[in-house]
């Protein structure tokens, strides 16, 4: 929240940045770097944990490199673009790689009925975690970009490190990952990528699972330009103060926790893959009417429908890719499905700077919903089954497929 979305995209195109007309584009080309990084990673990391059983120790791994290049970020005073630049991507992609475990913890901790409402709760308890770090910056962030705040503007940035810290370690000591012990007779990384490899040789086996991620690379891909972009659109397009910001995006937060919870149960209802159509022909509308936005309250109208549409996209292509994959192959799947998101977002957020310093930030904006038309096609052919495996598949007796 505060260092993808509201604070640090704003202080990197205005401070580090200022006044250069290629802000956007180094914006959202420092988040596409990141993302591609951790996109290259995730599958491999994704086998290893499977081989190993050792999610906590990974996650662990990806967690500190977050929170450290995080809170390194206050180090990164006026026109100290590189810095900056650098510092986004090892915070961005800790972040991202810790994604591949947590996600894979799903089928483990509830039932394939509970999928939907058991993801939902998550993303709402993240929402609302997004809530708290606002409204617990808000002091520091509340007086803007002005020279005076830069300061309290990068505490921010430590303070944000500090929130992941203390809400990362029930995590740790809570929840409990299956151990096993295996005989290596070489390097996890080569373990990783063979299994990779044979997953990849074998994509046939997997092409309903092939489908969706497909989809979702394209989906996804126009959610995370939204995202990045929505402080920065809000504040050159529309000229909010950051007061105006702050309140738009607890608006947003606060419809997502509606849209995590209520479609959650709904995906469990009507079925996963009907519960994101739903939520992508919504984003069509939000980007239409983003396009449209000529004053403030007609942008605050948008961003609270948007909301309700993130939270339930977000959870249900969780909770659906969780009812499809094989189970004995959670983690390595996690890792494509974080490889599709990761690279996803090397193509919309460069898309929109492109556009942006090209045009205008309006025709950049109506250029993603492109993206969620195109990704609600591709959807369509999802069959929303669980995984059976073939006559020929070793499955390990912990699978509930055996």
């Amino acid at each position: 929240m505060l260092i993808l979305t509201v604070v640090f995209p704003v202080y990197f195109t205005t401070v580090l940045a200022a006044g250069r007309s290629d802000a956007d584009f180094l914006w959202g080309a420092a988040f596409s770097v990141s993302m591609l990084i951790a996109a290259l990673i995730s599958p491999v990391l994704g086998a290893i944990a499977d081989h190993s059983a050792g999610k906590k120790r990974f996650l662990l791994y990806f967690t500190l490199l977050c929170i450290v290049s995080t809170a390194l970020l206050f180090y990164v005073g006026e026109h100290r673009l590189a810095l900056g630049f650098i510092l986004l991507i090892f915070a961005n992609i800790g972040f991202e790689a810790c994604l591949v475990f947590y996600d894979a913890f799903l089928p483990e901790i509830t039932t394939e009925r509970s999928y939907g409402r058991v993801s939902g709760y998550g993303f709402a308890m993240g929402y609302v975690g997004s809530l708290l770090s606002v409204l617990i910056a808000y002091p520091l962030i509340s007086e803007g970009f002005t020279p005076e705040n830069f300061t309290n503007i990068r505490w921010s940035f430590v303070l944000a490190a500090g929130l992941f810290t203390i809400f990362a370690l029930p995590f740790f000591f809570v929840l409990r990952d299956s151990k096993k012990d295996v005989f290596r007779s070489e390097s996890y990384i080569s373990i990783g990528i063979s299994r990779v490899v044979t997953t990849v040789r074998n994509v046939k086996r997997y092409s309903n699972i092939g489908k969706f991620l497909i989809s979702y690379f394209i989906y996804f891909d126009a959610i995370n330009t939204v995202v990045i972009f929505a402080s920065i659109y809000a504040t050159v397009t529309l000229n909010f103060s950051i007061t105006e910001i702050l309140l738009f995006f607890i608006t947003v937060q606060t419809t997502a926790i509606a849209g995590s919870l209520g479609f959650g149960i709904l995906a469990d209802s009507i079925g996963r893959k009907n519960t994101i159509s739903i939520t992508l022909l919504i984003w069509i509308g939000v980007v239409i009417g983003a396009f449209l936005s000529q004053d403030k309250l007609t942008f605050f109208v948008v961003g609270t429908i948007a909301g309700l549409a993130l939270g339930s996209c977000q959870a249900s292509s969780r909770s659906l890719m969780s009812t499809i994959l094989p189970f004995h192959k959670r983690t390595e799947f996690f890792g494509f499905y974080s490889f599709f998101g990761k690279a996803s977002a090397i193509i919309g957020p460069t898309l929109f700077g492109l556009l942006s310093t090209l045009f205008n930030q309006r025709w950049a904006i109506l250029s993603v919903g492109f993206f969620f038309l195109v990704g609600l096609i591709l959807l369509q052919r999802v069959k929303e089954e669980p995984y059976k495996p073939e006559a020929d598949e070793i499955i390990p007796p912990t699978s509930p497929n055996t």
